[in-house]
């Protein structure tokens, strides 16, 4: 008699965190034997990994819950699990709002993937809620399905010890825990022998990594004992923050050729007064300094960096300078939220909220103003030479590919012409158009 396969189907929404949450659940799915299925459709089990950050994506979160449970009825699905922030932010209340969903894991429950799959109760909704803590850290020699791409996240923090009057994440994900240096260094040698070309540093609060484990762990020392593993591999980081951005991080990021020389500080505002009531510290003169400071210890520096605009408080000359800031850095890219209120966040309770009409008015004002910055920057490049990583085939004759100084998912792209070239390699390629985003480029 042919052996019965379980199947399972795991989306995975949100951002890159959440990625490898997903990667590390569907790597011990497939140790205890069960078979991805690319189509939800072909699965007995679906597992959708949720985000809950902000309302656009709680919102995204439940629509994609809601399709994939229609498998249930047009397809085999027998199982639909929820997993991650939307069941650890709403919790309980969450279960009578979709009694199509069987299980339940909070952000803590994650390593229970394989008992909510197969051994729980049928017939009854189960919600598995242990402390965000309770979620053991990322380990080298787990089982994890990484993608089938140049590029991979390595996960070295969990969690945040700050308390930004607007973010969910510490209620979610708990408190900072961060990866032993060698587990990590590990974790490298086995992605750098498995043929990644990038390996892309990340946590919520990267710079804050090895504050809680004994010195000399830092981010500058993992980075420092990273580099050397592989000359032909580019490692880079991501979700800095403006007091972690020491020296010693700078003077690293120079002293090596294949660490990007790439600086994700998400600043969120530069009036002294939004940021009190964010919760954060600083003002504009000292922000700016600390661009002025990246660019002169490490030249050729990208800068990235996320604001809000619609804070509560914010009035139109604390945009004023924002924007006044913005034109002063001439950042390389740049993201701009709306505000997204909640009951459950500090910063509800501020006065002086700002309408959605407003705030979506200054987001928009900002990106215009950005477009122009980026397209000016990204002609600098025009008739330069340099390396580009090699990602997908976009049609005969036509690759792409991203520079050291564009993140994976969230920047810009080079497309490449030439006769052939292969993915995972590193291109040697002139510029030849250039656009608000975009390069375009020739490899022999």
């Amino acid at each position: 008699m042919p052996k019965i396969t379980t199947t399972y189907h795991l989306s995975s929404l949100g951002c890159a965190r959440n990625q490898v949450d997903s990667e590390i659940m569907a790597g011990s799915l497939d140790a205890a034997g069960l078979v991805a299925a690319p189509d939800a459709g072909d699965a007995d089990i679906i597992i959708v990994n949720t985000c809950s950050f902000i309302e656009s994506a709680i919102d995204e979160s439940i629509d994609a819950i809601l399709e994939l449970a229609q498998h249930k009825t047009s397809g085999r699905c027998r199982r639909l699990i929820v997993a991650g922030c939307l069941p650890e932010r709403f919790r309980e209340e969450i279960a009578p709002t979709l009694p199509e969903v069987d299980a339940f894991l909070g952000t803590g429950a994650c390593a229970q993937i394989v008992a909510a799959a197969l051994d729980l109760p049928a017939n009854e909704q189960q919600i598995l809620l242990p402390p965000p803590e309770a979620n053991p850290l990322p380990q080298h020699g787990a089982r994890r399905i990484t993608p089938e791409s140049p590029s991979v996240y390595l996960k070295i923090t969990e969690g945040c010890n700050r308390r930004c009057t607007y973010c969910i994440i510490p209620k979610l994900k708990g408190r900072l825990r961060s990866r032993p240096m060698d587990d990590i260094l590990s974790e490298a040698r086995q992605l750098i022998a498995a043929g990644y070309r990038e390996i892309v540093l990340i946590g919520q609060d990267t710079g804050s990594y090895g504050s809680d484990l004994p010195a000399p762990a830092s981010l500058d020392r993992l980075l420092a004992e990273m580099a050397p593993l592989s000359g032909d591999t580019w490692f880079r980081f991501l979700y800095g923050s403006p007091d972690r951005t020491t020296d010693a991080l700078l003077e690293t990021v120079a002293a090596f050729d294949n660490v990007c020389p790439y600086f994700d500080v998400p600043v969120q505002h530069v009036s002294g007064k939004i940021l009190k009531r964010m919760g954060r510290n600083g003002d504009a003169d000292g922000l700016k300094q600390l661009f002025d400071r990246i660019r002169s210890i490490v030249p050729g520096a990208a800068l990235r960096t996320t604001l809000m605009v619609g804070f509560p408080g914010e009035t139109a000359k604390d945009f004023e300078q924002l924007t006044a800031f913005v034109n002063a850095v001439g950042f390389d890219h740049l993201g701009v939220f709306t505000y997204s209120d909640a009951e459950d966040l500090a910063s509800h309770h501020l006065s002086g909220h700002v309408s959605g009409k407003t705030a979506e008015k200054r987001r928009d004002a900002l990106m215009a103003l950005q477009a122009d910055i980026s397209r000016a920057r990204n002609e600098k490049y025009l008739g330069q030479t340099f390396p580009v990583l090699i990602e997908s085939q976009a049609d005969d004759g036509l690759y792409t590919g991203r520079a050291s100084f564009q993140a994976p998912e969230v920047d810009g792209i080079v497309y490449v012409e030439a006769a052939h070239l292969d993915i995972g390699e590193f291109a040697s390629v002139t510029i030849t158009e250039a656009s608000e985003y975009d390069l375009k480029g020739k490899s022999p």
